[in-house]
């Protein structure tokens, strides 16, 4: 005789405010020579750098993410009007990271100061929460108790009882935890001294599943 079983799935809702400021930047240095390529790169990096030294952050505090040289071809027509790949240098690609509690001021400090450096890397701003162990059991803690409470309107609706938990399915994945407050790169450049204004950012909004299977009597 087959066991009987009830198989619920849990979702787990949070909401919270942000602690965390991300900004990433990317560096990309062509030129025709493969030396004054990673020369170029490194004084950008060291423009950075030293940018955010000013700003009182340590030298460690800037991350590498990404970093790749390569050769770039463009696609060209001879004579004949063949096409031909025609070599058009190196370029260095360099992705950067740089981390901090939030502080809407000190984020206004740090983009102008990294502004006006002369890198002129792309920017992107997210930000994000610190403890992201906390929050991800809070969300499996949340999406249990979900499974059990449904678990139970199901048995009692259905005249059964719930028995012992038999198997609990769960994908673990990296959670998404950004707020949906981003900044774009052209206001960023265009107006960096705004970042001394008082914006608050919106709450990170995260959810996750479990599933959960009782036996049942």
């Amino acid at each position: 005789m087959n066991e009987r079983t009830l198989t619920v799935k849990g979702i787990g809702n949070l909401k919270s405010a942000p602690d965390l400021v991300i900004i990433t930047m990317n560096l990309t240095t062509t030129t025709p020579d493969y030396e004054r390529t990673t020369e170029c790169a490194t004084l950008d990096i060291e423009s950075i750098r030293k940018a955010i030294i000013s700003v009182g952050y340590d030298k460690q505090a800037l991350k590498t993410t990404d970093f790749k040289i390569k050769a770039e071809y463009e696609s060209v027509k001879d004579a004949a009007g063949n096409w031909k790949r025609k070599f058009e240098g190196y370029s260095c690609i360099h992705h950067l990271k740089l981390e901090f509690d939030l502080d809407m001021k000190r984020l206004g400090e740090t983009i102008l100061a990294i502004a006006q450096c002369g890198a002129n890397p792309e920017f992107d701003i997210n930000f994000s929460i610190k403890d992201k162990a906390a929050v991800q059991a809070e969300l499996l803690e949340k999406a249990v108790a979900n499974a059990t409470e449904k678990a139970a309107i199901l048995a009692k609706a259905s005249g059964v009882s719930l028995g012992a938990v038999k198997h609990i399915d769960y994908s673990w994945g990296e959670l998404r935890l950004y707020s949906n407050t981003r900044f774009v790169e052209s206001a960023i450049m265009e107006a960096p001294a705004a970042f001394g204004m008082e914006i608050e950012p919106e709450d990170v909004e995260v959810n996750d599943t479990v599933t959960v299977i009782w036996g049942i009597e």
